[in-house]
């Protein structure tokens, strides 16, 4: 017996187009609702939410980059990251020095702030990062941390934030 059914894809479009064509219950969706990407929130976000469709989200980290941060050699959607997308995430982290809130949390948070997404498979290679993401997962942030990143538009200013 079949109680769910979805898809699973990199593209929010492909996602979307499905969702168009006929019902499905969820959609899993690597690297295309993150702290740097929030184009899904016009059109297939709304969607899945007026048609109750959840979201299981991978790739948060956007293939390591809002994980490691801007260093040499950072992975950004299967390639390594180009300038603009490593000034883009010299800015994120600078917020999160200015709050003392860790990148890596703000990610994982930020994905679960949306109604449609209530799971967030992070990258984890070990128990210990398992352990790490569990815990960053719960780690305090002020809301003035979002606002920050909205105001230096960072994220967009209709983007679901943790309260």
């Amino acid at each position: 017996v079949v109680s769910a059914i979805g898809v699973g894809c990199n593209e929010w479009q492909v996602c979307e187009a499905a969702l168009r064509e006929r019902d499905f219950d969820c959609f899993l969706l690597a690297g295309r609702y993150t702290l740097l990407e929030q184009d899904a929130l016009d059109t297939f976000l709304p969607l899945c939410e007026e048609r109750d469709v959840a979201i299981v989200l991978g790739g948060g980290f956007n293939s390591g980059i809002l994980a490691t941060g801007p260093i040499k050699g950072a992975h950004y959607n299967y390639a390594e990251a180009e300038e603009p997308i490593l000034e883009r995430v010299r800015q994120i982290e600078a917020v999160c020095k200015k709050f003392d809130v860790s990148m890596k949390a703000a990610a994982l948070q930020f994905v679960l702030a949306h109604p449609c997404i209530p799971t967030n498979i992070p990258g984890t290679r070990t128990k210990t990062h398992l352990d790490q993401n569990l815990g960053l997962i719960e780690a305090p942030i002020p809301v003035e941390f979002w606002a920050a990143l909205k105001k230096e538009g960072l994220i967009r200013e209709n983007a679901p934030t943790p309260t």
